[in-house]
């Protein structure tokens, strides 16, 4: 059996960053961006009032000076003149500051008569406009890779970028397999369970960025597999759900090999999720989980999670690990690195009392996963541990 850091560094190197695509600035959130863009223009332009005003020259602003308005500039309509001694231009938010202009006193500053405002009130020092290219300027860039987020594409806009480069978006194939198996809304058998792993990790994955195929399910014979992994073909990962042990029917890694899958490893001394299977089939990662729930859902976060990252390109690839106090102690732990599912409040971390890797109503309840390192001595309350935000 290998470490946990082991088997991720060996499935990191099962998977590549994808190539890049592009696509119109509408699809770009949630998209990891792949290559800096660069802004095509200045924001603003040009200088542009920063309230509702007049625009006039800032050495002649002072208590009770009087100026003469001969026209309007207004957003998208600028005023075409230039504005000299003694004279005002009305202004409003995002218009152009016309020619002569470097001061625009608040319309609540002044009191007009017809054609004549008189500053009523103390003006301030602040100009009240926005320089050119104070946002940003031609040739600025934002940097790649970055997942997107909304107020990146409102940026990008403004930058005048309509077609964004970003990675393609990783395509995994999920094959959950057992005779015990039934999709959701099927009437299952006397002896026949729910296939649930398919969907939560369906879930999980596409909540990390990946298009997520849920396969039919592979019953527990050669050409049933041979036919779901058929069905796989241009993914760039395959994950298998169950069948991936030593017992009597457990094929996945007998039709795997037989279908060219190249080893990379398989058992991890960790707990839940020991018997996990790693490789290559052609140009595609396969990674063949456990059958138990939380076995499957804890593992899509250690290592599957982490995979998409880094096919998308994304810097931080590795789960961030934080740290919290022992809300209730815990007991030693055993030679295997152990995530157990825990709950992360006001009080603290504490762990879920019933750690059975099939018990999905516990992973539900939680928020965290508790690490424990292998003989890990027991732990008392407020003791600070290391555990993984669900």
């Amino acid at each position: 059996m290998i470490t946990v850091e082991e088997a991720r560094a060996l499935l990191f190197d099962l998977v590549r960053v994808l190539p890049s695509e592009d696509v119109p600035l509408t699809e770009a959130a949630g998209r990891v961006l792949a290559r800096d863009v660069a802004a095509t223009r200045d924001q603003p332009p040009f200088a542009a009032s920063s309230m509702d005003g007049y625009a006039v020259k800032a050495a002649e602003v002072e208590m009770h000076a009087m100026f003469k308005v001969i026209g309007e500039a207004a957003a998208g309509h600028g005023f075409d003149g230039s504005v000299g001694a003694g004279q005002a231009v009305r202004i409003f938010t995002g218009a152009p500051v016309p020619d002569g202009a470097d001061f625009v006193v608040i319309q609540e500053d002044v009191e007009r008569r017809g054609n004549l405002i008189t500053v009523k009130d103390d003006p301030g020092t602040k100009t009240n406009i926005r320089p050119a290219g104070v946002d940003f300027t031609k040739g600025t860039t934002i940097e790649a890779p970055r997942l997107l987020r909304a107020e990146d594409v409102a940026l990008m806009a403004a930058m005048n970028i309509a077609s964004v480069p970003v990675t393609r978006i990783p395509d995994i194939a999920l094959i959950s397999t057992g005779d015990e198996l039934v999709m959701p809304g099927e009437d299952p058998g006397p002896n026949q369970i729910i296939a649930s792993n398919t969907f939560g990790l369906k879930a999980l994955l596409e909540g990390f960025g990946a298009h997520v195929r849920i396969l039919p399910i592979a019953r527990d014979t050669v050409s049933s597999l041979e036919t779901a992994f058929s069905l796989a073909e241009g993914a760039d990962m395959v994950v298998t759900i169950g069948g991936a042990s030593v017992g009597d029917h457990d094929l996945v890694g007998q039709v795997a090999a037989g279908l060219g899958m190249e080893r990379s490893f398989y058992k991890i001394r960790m707990r839940p999720g020991k018997p996990l299977m790693a490789g290559r089939m052609g140009d595609a990662a396969m990674v063949g989980l456990p059958g138990n729930p939380v076995s499957a859902m804890v593992c899509g976060y250690l290592f599957l999670a982490p995979m998409v990252r880094r096919m998308l390109g994304l810097e931080e690839t590795l789960p961030p690990f934080r740290r919290a106090r022992l809300a209730a102690p815990i007991d030693k732990n055993g030679p295997r690195e152990h995530y157990m599912r825990a709950v992360l409040d006001d009080n603290g971390l504490r762990a879920c009392a019933d750690q059975d890797s099939s018990l999905l109503s516990v992973l539900a309840r939680a928020n965290a996963l508790l690490v424990r390192p292998p003989e890990d001595p027991a732990r008392d309350s407020g003791d600070e541990v290391l555990y993984l935000p669900l």
